[in-house]
């Protein structure tokens, strides 16, 4: 295997390892923003993990946040929940940031 070979051989290991890690962190996210609205919303225990569990489905829907940011933003709606469409983003954002952190730190 020539030096380009093995160049190449880990970029492709690094950009497969860093897509992992994206969906990895994208859907501890969707969870953690499902907890943050099923609290806002009245769930509790079950109920509120298995609202959290329908978060990250939904984000199978299309690619990016926006059907995450649907559902949340229609089921608040729907609830008469006071967040405005910033701070749901600023939330997702938040959570993102705090799902990066707690992947690094499981290892």
């Amino acid at each position: 295997m020539s030096t380009f070979d093995k160049r190449e051989h880990g970029y492709e290991n690094k950009f497969a390892h860093d897509e992992e890690l994206r969906f990895k962190a994208t859907a501890r996210r969707n969870k953690l923003l499902g907890l943050w609205a099923a609290g806002l919303l009245g769930y509790e225990s079950e109920k509120a993990m298995d609202y959290a569990k329908e978060v990250v489905r939904a984000d199978f829907e299309e690619p990016g946040d926006e059907d995450v940011f649907r559902k949340i933003r229609s089921d608040f709606d729907q609830n008469n929940i006071d967040q405005s469409d910033h701070q749901i983003r600023r939330t997702m954002d938040e959570l993102m940031h705090e799902a990066v952190a707690q992947l690094e730190s499981d290892g």
